[in-house]
């Protein structure tokens, strides 16, 4: 079977959905409701939300499509968030279509390298979804956004766990371009020590329910369209007929519980 890299196949993505804000905010609905990942991280961020702590500046590091912006605006309505990421065209697709959204004022996007990052003591809150496990140099990013986080702020990390390597056993299409598999819980809580930061809560996400899910609604799907090509939308309608429900009950289980193993792992620590 001929394989594409996991990432180029969803800059091809980026470039259906670059200049259409409709099938921008399609996407973003299907990325919310496919990917179990985004249920977990919500629930973090509206946890953060219900507490007593201000939060008046945001870091997003490592944004990419921009999906987690419009949850940020909305759980924090007083906060200003600032999102970067390597890959210049990203961030100007999702400057485009924030500049012409509600919260354009409440919003800015740049360019950046977080091994090269530099803003002391700014935020309260700083997100950062599946980048780490791309950076060989994981524990130097996060001792620098450490120093980004104000005393007392959160940093909320998700990424794959160690158990992603039975996929990666499989088909390495879905990481063949990351500096590790993922993470343990005790290997995450270990390099949020060591940058500073002390871990509150640590778990795997993807348990057996997400996991299932994330096979019907994404890994199928992902490889058909990269093996076939865009041919295989044609398909796909059929195929989501009849496992959409299905998956959208399996990850609603898996996200009301914490998993002993999961493919996936979450973790927020705050800086003492």
């Amino acid at each position: 079977m001929s394989k594409i890299a996991y990432d180029p196949t969803k800059d091809k993505f980026a470039n259906v959905i670059r200049r259409n804000r409709f099938l921008r905010r399609l996407f973003y609905l299907i990325l919310d409701l496919f990917f179990l990942r985004s249920w977990h991280v919500r629930r973090k961020l509206r946890g953060i939300a219900g507490s007593e702590n201000p939060v008046s500046q945001i870091l997003d590091a490592g944004c990419g499509f921009g999906q987690y912006d419009r949850h940020l605006l909305k759980y924090f309505p007083d906060a200003e968030v600032y999102a970067v990421d390597i890959k210049e065209d990203y961030i100007e697709d999702c400057r485009y279509y924030y500049e012409r959204s509600k919260w354009n004022d409440r919003i800015r996007f740049e360019q950046a390298d977080l091994l090269a990052w530099d803003q002391p003591q700014q935020y309260e809150i700083v997100l950062c979804v599946d980048v780490l496990e791309h950076i060989a140099e994981d524990v130097e990013v996060m001792r620098r956004l450490t120093d980004s986080l104000k005393k007392g702020g959160k940093l909320v990390v998700h990424s794959p766990s160690v158990y992603a390597e039975e996929d990666a056993g499989e088909d390495e299409f879905f990481v063949d371009e990351h500096a590790r598999v993922g993470y343990s819980v005790e290997e995450l809580s270990e390099k949020m020590q060591q940058a500073g930061l002390k871990p509150v809560d640590v778990h795997y996400t993807y348990g057996k329910y997400g996991h299932a899910a994330w096979v019907i609604l994404i890994k199928y799907p992902m490889l058909w369209l990269t093996n076939i090509g865009f041919g295989a939308m044609v398909l796909l309608p059929f195929w989501y007929l009849l496992t959409l429900i299905p998956g959208m009950i399996l990850n609603r289980i898996d996200a009301g519980r914490k998993s002993e193993k999961g493919t996936g792992i979450v973790g927020v620590a705050v800086k003492e």
